[in-house]
Formats: structure tokens, sequence, C-alpha cells
């Protein structure tokens, strides 16, 4: 198998699979050598158009094997997915699932190989500034772990992970985590909203603090309670704030019980 020119078969191009598309389609725009096949019912046409410039065979009645074979469908479908998966698979397949909760055991045993990789991306990443968390079955080489890395990193930022049982904690954390931040964001705007702004006007000033607060912390590159520390004033209007938000009722035990439900979903998923 190349880094340079791999084979790569997606199955599903949603949310995920379509991000994961659009780098790929760049990719082979300046030059690489990617060949690329792709299965999905309900193409968005845009989409559509894009793989056919660059000469990607779009849901093809006959397949063989490639050298990668990226699964980016929901757990729940995959058992249904599953054969039409395996027609993509020969003796040499490398397996990238970016499916939440679905272990390396099942991947391994539906599709008939032992060289699996299992993803956990978010959804920052369709705009390319997401974080993107694997781990590699034992049976996966160096070589593997790089074309993965390559193949992930047109979604952002990519973390290797020690161990599959952390998987669970990633998907709590990155994968579910943009939403916890979109919710902060909907609750500071009805909050402000609440003290008497405007609801547009609270919309905006609540998503482009939390947008700004995290490009802040990306590019600074210091730790969040330092940069919260920057913030916070004695006896000001920071500090009367984060009183209450660091309550024993407060920000902290809620947002740890919220990543443990989501954590243990994760479990529940990859047991069934």
């Amino acid at each position: 198998m190349s880094l340079d020119s791999p084979s790569v078969a997606l199955v599903g191009a949603g949310a995920m699979g379509g991000a994961l598309v659009r780098g790929w389609i760049e990719a082979v725009r300046k030059g690489g050598g990617l060949t690329l096949t792709v299965i999905e019912p309900n193409f968005d046409s845009e989409l559509e158009r894009a793989l056919d410039a660059v000469g990607a065979v779009i849901n093809p009645p006959d397949a063989g094997p490639v050298d990668v074979l990226v699964i980016a469908v929901k757990p729940q479908v995959f058992a249904s997915v599953a054969p039409e998966a395996r027609r993509f698979v020969g003796p040499q397949t490398l397996i990238l699932s970016v499916m939440a909760g679905v272990p390396i055991e099942v991947l391994s045993r539906e599709l008939g190989v032992d060289r699996v990789v299992r993803a956990m991306p978010n959804t920052p990443a369709r705009i390319g500034q997401g974080v993107t968390a694997y781990v590699a079955a034992p049976a996966c080489a160096t070589e593997d772990r790089a074309l993965v890395e390559q193949l992930l990193e047109p979604l952002g930022s990519v973390e290797a992970i020690g161990a599959e049982r952390l998987m669970d904690v990633v998907t709590a954390v990155s994968g579910s985590g943009p939403a916890y931040v979109f919710l902060l964001a909907e609750v500071l705007a009805a909050a402000a909203e609440q003290e008497g702004l405007d609801k547009d006007t609270a919309l905006r000033l609540a998503s482009r603090t939390v947008a700004g607060a995290g490009a802040l912390m990306l590019e600074s590159g210091e730790p969040p309670n330092t940069l919260r520390k920057q913030v916070t004033s004695p006896g000001g209007t920071t500090e009367a704030a984060l009183d209450v938000l660091g309550a024993g009722d407060g920000l902290g035990p809620l947002l740890r019980r919220a990543v443990s439900a989501a954590a243990q979903r994760s479990r529940d998923l990859g047991k069934g």
C-alpha cells in the first residue's frame, strides 16, 4: 500500500463522511494520487458533482478490494451495510471506522480483517477545525497509522489514543463536546435576553464570545485556567459569575455527570 496513492472506498457520505470526502477531493485537485470510490444512497448534489469532477467512482454496481475502506455511517445501521462494505475488503485492506461505539472486535469480525482503526471526529471537522482521536488494532503497522493520519488530516488535528477503552471517553468529550459548547452559547444568549437584550443581539454576543474564546485558547497556547484567571478581577463581575458556576452544584459537577452519561451511552452502543 502506498502513502501517496491509496485506493479508498467510503461507505457513507453524510456530515462526517462528506467532510472527509471534501478534504480528499481537494487533495486530488492538488495532484494527490488518491483513488476514490463512494457509496451513499442520498448524495448531496454539489458533492456528487465535485466527486465526478475528480474522477471518483460513485455507487458502483461491482466492487473489488481497496487499500482502505472507510465506514462513516451511523452505528445503528452498521449491521445492514456490512454486507455491502465487505465487497471492498481483501486480505490487505485496512479498515477505518468513524462510527461511535462500535468496537474493533466487532469491526474485525464483521468485515473479516485484523487491521482496523477506530476514529472519533467531531463536527468542527466540517470546516477543517475539528479534532479526531483514533486507536489502532495491534495488527496495524506504523505505515497503517501514518496513512490513517494522512486521511484524517483534512478534518483538523489528529490524536492517537493508547487504549480502545478510552474511546468511549473521547466520544463523550470531543465527539459530543461541540454540542455542549453550542448549548453554552444558547443558554448564555437566553440569559442575556432575560436581562434585557433583544434576541438577535444576545445571540450574536453569546456566539461570538464562545467562538472568540475558543480561538484565543488555541492561538495563545495558554491553558484554560490561566486564561480564565486573566479575565477574573478580584471583586469584579466575572468573579461574581464564577462563584455561581464554580459552586458545589455548578458547572463542574454538571459537566462531569454529562460526560459520564455520554461515555456510558458509547459503551452501551458498543455492547449492542
